[in-house]
């Protein structure tokens, strides 16, 4: 079972906007190297966090209308949201991406 949920523009406002829990959503792409290589480290948080957080996936290239809502010009886009609103945030793969992830979730717990 996956640790994370896709998320399309059609949904973004029910799975995210609308959580009762925060949500790390990553924005990534099949193409983005470093998206892949931050990914199992962003599932294992989402197993790690499971019934504190929630963990989506939207990728730019599908879902242009949400990325462009939230500016994302580069990725891995990571952003965190609680009741609705962006809290934390990165992009890029980190030195330490395990560590500044859940420096992001523990943010807003």
């Amino acid at each position: 079972m996956a640790n994370y949920v896709d998320v399309t523009d059609a949904n973004f406002k029910n799975e995210v906007l609308e959580s009762d829990v925060p949500v790390l959503v990553d924005f990534w792409a099949p193409w983005c190297g470093p998206c892949r290589s931050i990914a199992p480290h962003i599932e294992a948080l989402g197993e790690e966090y499971a019934g504190r957080i929630k963990v989506a996936k939207v990728n730019v290239d599908n879902n242009q209308q949400v990325a462009g809502q939230f500016g994302i010009r580069g990725i891995p886009a990571i952003l965190v949201f609680k009741k609705g609103a962006v809290e934390n945030q990165m992009t890029g793969m980190p030195a330490n991406p395990k560590g500044k992830l859940k420096e992001l979730i523990d943010s807003v717990l």
